[in-house]
């Protein structure tokens, strides 16, 4: 009997942001590897087609080797300035628009801390910050925290993207509250992308299977011992997770229930 396989992009739809499709819905940042080298071969096997750049922390001089952008291929990959590192509405605002006089794209993943320790999102800074950069032109991804009123002012603002924390950015805690973004991404009509907090393969799986667009992350894989191993494990996590959401996993019971029919058993 022939074994007929599809391929993923037969079983499920691109992800869809701002007008613009992809097909994977993993999204990397490109802090703490080790080095350079390690860091492209990892958002390579990856899939990813979006990939981070913190505008704060960063040489913006496309032609020094050893900076960051120098290995980003522009025409591989949608480099995504992100505002990271900014305490206020201004930095980030002022962050944003140096990334596209620097020649990145309009697109621009809002972050406004309001915590130094917890690096949790400020979000009276956020919506300031969201509907002056949305008023400006850019294309608006908005990392906060798992509030469904915040993700649907941010919403109301004019956001491309929600993008609520599993869990505090680099704690590898995996998804603390699904039943939140459950209800956020019921709730908006944005892509909800889940941002901060994964941790390992099984996290990202749990995360998809919440029915949300797709994940941003960083420290899990850059800080994995095998950095590139482990980029690939997220690769097939999100799709997995993805694939068993559009599934539709099984009812839950508390009692066992036998796997073959007894009715026309043999004696």
């Amino acid at each position: 009997m022939a074994v007929v396989t599809k391929k993923l992009d037969q079983l499920d739809e691109p992800l869809e942001i701002a007008g613009r499709r992809f097909r994977s819905r993993l999204i990397l940042g490109t802090g703490k590897y080790k080095d350079n080298e390690t860091m492209v071969k990892a958002i390579t096997a990856s899939g990813t087609e979006i990939v981070t750049v913190a505008v704060r922390r960063v040489d913006l001089d496309r032609t020094k080797e050893e900076g960051i952008l120098y290995h980003l291929d522009q025409e591989k990959w949608l480099l995504l300035p992100n505002t990271a590192g900014c305490y206020t509405a201004e930095d980030a605002i002022r962050y944003a628009r140096l990334g596209r006089e620097a020649g990145f794209t309009d697109w621009v993943k809002l972050e406004v801390i309001g915590d130094q320790d917890t690096l949790l999102p400020d979000v009276e800074g956020l919506l300031e910050a969201a509907r002056t950069l949305v008023a400006e032109g850019f294309k608006v991804l908005a990392y906060t925290n798992e509030d469904l009123v915040t993700a649907l002012k941010l919403e109301d603002a004019g956001v491309a993207t929600v993008m609520p924390l599993a869990s505090p950015i680099g704690s590898g805690l995996g998804l603390l509250n699904p039943f939140n973004v459950r209800l956020i991404k019921s709730r908006v009509g944005v892509p909800v992308i889940v941002d901060a907090g994964v941790g390992t393969a099984s996290d990202a799986c749990v995360t998809m299977e919440q029915g949300v667009d797709g994940i941003l992350m960083n420290t899990a894989i850059a800080e994995a011992d095998d950095p590139v191993r482990m980029a690939l494990a997220m690769k097939h996590a999100t799709e997995a997770g993805r694939l068993a959401y559009l599934a539709g996993r099984m009812p839950r019971r508390e009692q066992a229930v036998p796997s073959s029919p007894t009715a026309g058993m043999l004696d």
